[in-house]
């Protein structure tokens, strides 16, 4: 509901609030707004007022919500069905606050809703149905029949939700090659799908729209909005970056500059010294030279966790490529602040600036430039389904005249391990990726292992998944993962060459013979002693799998 149509209601309505205001929404300012006046009067209404009324008797305002529905139903002109909408949205907010319900109670829901893994066909429930003389035509048995699986949800599982459990422990699906059908093993193999991207661009489109136009004011809105950060008055940290933003226990610090310098170096290794000069034919040469990007935008996400290992990824190889311009954008938490591992981190690689804000609105404002933040040659940085749209969606756009670098999916680990791998390593490194988020997926492709040594792997699984803080973000992943028991190394690695892992994981004797045989991966981990988590953080590749500047 936009704030027009709220002004638009409260022209009809002339000392509705016991307060010295034309109405309880305030100073017309939306659902936000109307949020905290009803919080405020749940606490404040005098006895006996409208608004006490509503809190304390179910069912005048039950009576009301109903009222308001109907006549929403059954206006007709444009005019009348904002108003009839405004008037539902006040009953059914008062509703939620009454009940200590919350606008981000509401969107997670909203959220939950657009992700989920079925699809009912959207027929009306049966008394509703009755009532207006609608038939659905179908009984309960075969509307189930004909759910279809749709996107995997971004949202970790609630305790009542058995995704990921099997006689209620944490278990990945088994298959065995060898009486498995290939189409069924390409099946088990698929990936979880993503949001359509007609759905996402929906979304997506117009908030770019918005910040290109609108600028820093569109800016601080959103992350407003989204992050919750409503005391934010500025989207942009300009550096020198105070101290005080960059207070860290000492072993932070070292862990910070260790990791900063193993990258520095193995990405320094890889400059050309010198330019390719190649003589193709008397009197013709060709040659090829490189030159830094000089404006990036490196895009840090954060939301459930934390990523400062991201901002290294970026921004130590955009200061050895000698980018002039070092852009960092990344969502603030809730009070306005960045975690200060951020900041520093910032500090150490050059940057000019830090964006606070996440999301399309962090990508448009760096394709595009606003007041404050300044506009980007090139896009780099993982993210979710939204950051992903607007990167492809500005990188398509010549008006803004930036690329990005590819398009990131959801994080993905597959383990090859065999006899003498060790159980509880395999389940760490499964683990390392499942709980990055609900849509990742892991699997275990397991050479010729016996039933107690897959046994012990599950018994890993499970228990070191229940020990961690993210078991339930865990349990979303594991519901879409799979172990695939096979002959012997040479199918393993083909099994592997087609599905093309993100991370590869090679637990088995002598891992660094089975190297030749790797065609398609993204970064490989080589034997037991080379986890997964190293290099994601501080061994010096990157864990960022991107083409950089």
């Amino acid at each position: 509901m936009s704030a027009y149509s709220f002004k638009d209601m409260a022209n009809f309505i002339k000392g509705f609030c016991h307060l010295p205001q034309p109405t309880c929404f305030g100073e017309y300012r939306g659902i936000s707004k109307l949020e905290k006046t009803l919080q405020s009067r749940k606490v404040s209404a005098p006895e006996g007022s409208y608004t006490a009324r509503l809190f304390l008797d179910e069912k005048l305002l039950r009576a009301k919500i109903m009222e308001e529905a109907e006549e929403l139903c059954n206006a007709k002109e444009k005019k009348d069905i904002a108003f009839e909408a405004a008037d539902l949205i006040y009953f059914a907010l008062t509703k939620a606050v009454g009940s200590g319900v919350t606008l981000a109670d509401i969107e997670r829901s909203l959220d939950a809703k657009s992700l989920k893994v079925t699809r009912r066909q959207g027929d009306a429930k049966g008394p509703w149905a009755a009532k207006k003389g609608i038939s659905n035509g179908k009984t309960e048995k075969s509307q189930k029949e004909t759910e279809v699986v749709k996107e995997a949800e971004s949202i970790p599982k609630s305790n009542d939700n058995k995704a990921g459990l099997e006689n209620g422990r944490i278990h990945m699906r088994r298959y065995n090659a060898a009486t498995t059908s290939a189409t069924e093993l390409k099946e088990a193999l698929q990936r979880p799908s993503q949001k359509s991207t007609e759905m996402i661009m929906g979304i997506v489109n117009p908030i770019i729209k918005e910040v290109r136009t609108r600028g820093d004011a569109a800016l601080l809105e959103y992350t407003q909005k989204f992050e919750k950060a409503t005391t934010l008055k500025s989207p942009v940290i300009k550096a020198p970056f105070p101290q005080s933003l960059m207070n860290l226990p000492k072993e932070t610090i070292e862990a910070i500059d260790v990791s900063f310098e193993n990258i520095r170096k193995f990405h320094a290794a890889q400059k050309e010294e010198k330019p390719l000069r190649v003589e193709t034919m008397p009197g013709v040469v060709c040659s090829r030279f490189s030159r830094p990007i000089e404006r990036v935008g490196l895009y840090v996400p954060g939301g459930s966790a934390v990523l400062p290992s991201t901002a290294l990824m970026l921004g130590v190889p955009a200061m050895v490529a000698g980018c002039k311009k070092i852009v960092l954008a990344s969502p603030p938490r809730a009070d306005g602040s960045i975690t200060p591992e951020i900041v520093y981190i910032a500090h150490k690689v050059g940057a000019e600036s830090i964006v606070l804000a996440g999301g399309a609105q962090a990508v448009a404002a760096m394709a595009y430039g606003t007041e404050s933040v300044s506009k980007v040659d090139k896009i780099l940085g993982p993210g979710n389904q939204f950051v992903t749209a607007a990167k492809m969606y500005v990188s398509n756009d010549t008006n803004a005249g930036v690329s990005i670098d590819m398009p990131a999916g959801p994080s993905e680990v597959l383990v090859i391990a065999d006899k003498d791998a060790n159980p509880a390593f395999v389940a760490s490194d499964l683990l390392s990726q499942a709980e990055h988020g609900p849509d990742s997926q892991v699997v275990l492709i397991a050479i010729d292992l016996s039933e107690a040594k897959l046994k012990a792997i599950e018994d890993e699984l499970h228990r070191q998944a229940t020990a961690l803080p993210r078991v339930d973000i865990v349990r979303g992943a594991i519901e879409h993962s799979v172990t695939l028991v096979v002959r012997d190394l040479e199918e393993a690695m083909k099994l592997s060459n087609e599905y093309a892992p993100e991370h590869l994981i090679l637990q088995i004797k002598d891992a660094a013979k089975a190297v030749d045989l790797v065609q398609n991966a993204g970064s490989v981990f080589i034997g037991e002693w080379t986890p997964e988590s190293v290099g994601d953080y501080s061994a010096g590749v990157n864990h960022s799998l991107r083409k950089f500047p």
